[in-house]
Parts: structure tokens; sequence; C-alpha cells
């Protein structure tokens, strides 16, 4: 896994280090999660916790200055099937993907390239775990930054259905190599 610590400081000369998701990390992860999304998307603590105990390995925080600046959130999932928001099922066998159901940062740190960060250690996680590709559902924007990640859309009917509770704007994102730069 890549190094703990981001080559970047603020203003204030802080480091920012990356872990992985403790249960204990939840309640920040909410306070942030409602600072990036309107609340149509927003989640109640008991479904990070959920997510958390279905791939804890998946699963990272950045802190600066010890205060929670930013978390990741993913699991392995079936291939082009994400889950509802709020709502959480186990894969019916073996996972295909890592899905990267919620990525966000405080607005306070923005631009750090801690969502980068984040995404790598995540990639690495995968990786490690056989998994060679991933999936997502881009939201409030958001699909600009997934581009520039290596993700692309995808589109199907089924896919179309499945999106109706990400909001309008929802698109399904997918990286076929989890190996490439």
């Amino acid at each position: 896994m890549t190094s703990p610590y981001i080559p970047a400081e603020d203003s204030n000369g802080a480091q920012v280090r990356i872990a992985p998701m403790e249960p204990g990390d939840i309640p920040e992860a909410v306070a942030i999660q409602a600072q990036a999304y309107p609340a149509s998307l927003q989640e109640e603590a008991a479904v990070f916790a959920a997510r958390l105990a279905l791939s804890p390995s998946f699963c990272f925080t950045a802190r600066r200055a010890g205060a929670m600046a930013g978390y990741l959130i993913a699991h392995g999932w079936d291939r082009a099937n994400p889950p509802a928001i709020g709502t959480l099922t186990r894969p019916a066998g073996a996972s295909a993907v890592l899905y990267i159901h919620d990525l966000a940062i405080a607005p306070d740190v923005r631009g750090l390239r801690l969502g980068e960060r984040l995404v790598g250690c995540a990639f690495d996680a995968a990786r490690a775990s056989g998994l060679c590709e991933a999936e997502l559902v881009a939201v409030e924007g958001a699909h600009g930054f997934w581009h520039r990640l290596g993700f692309r859309e995808g589109h199907s009917p089924a896919i179309a259905a499945k999106l109706v509770s990400y909001g309008p704007d929802a698109r399904w994102m997918r990286r076929d190599d989890l190996t490439a730069g």
C-alpha cells in the first residue's frame, strides 16, 4: 500500500494521514457527508456501519491534524448492480468489482488531492484482494473527477432504473483495469 502520509501540507504545515476506517470514525464521516451532499443523498450512520462491516479493507479516512478531512467507503460487489441510496444487501456470490460507494472531502481541505489518495488506497486494497475492476455512481457533477481517474460512463436500461435514487444527474461509471496508471 502507498505511504500513509500525503506529501502536501496545509497552510499551517499540518500533515495529512490516510488510515483504514474504523467504526468509531463513522460520526465524523456522517458530519462530512452532511457538508458534501444534499439531504437526498445522505445516509444514516447505520448504513455507513453496514458498508464498513461488509468490506473494511476498502474503506479509508484522511485526517489532518487529527481531525477527519475526508473518507472513502467502498466494498466488493456484483458487476453492474449499484445498490440504491440508503440500502445494502449482500451480493449473491463472490464480489466481481470494487464498488466505490462514497467519497467525501471536507470543504476546507479540498484541493489537497485527498480524494485521489483515498481512491489510490482503495485500489491497492482491491488489487491485493484480487479485484481488477471498479464501479461507482457519480453524483453532484463529480463525473469529471472520476474521468480523470480513468473511469468511463456506461449505459443500459437496467442501470438507468437503478440510478433513480441517486438523482437525475447520476452517472454510472466503471474502470476496467485497476493496474493502469
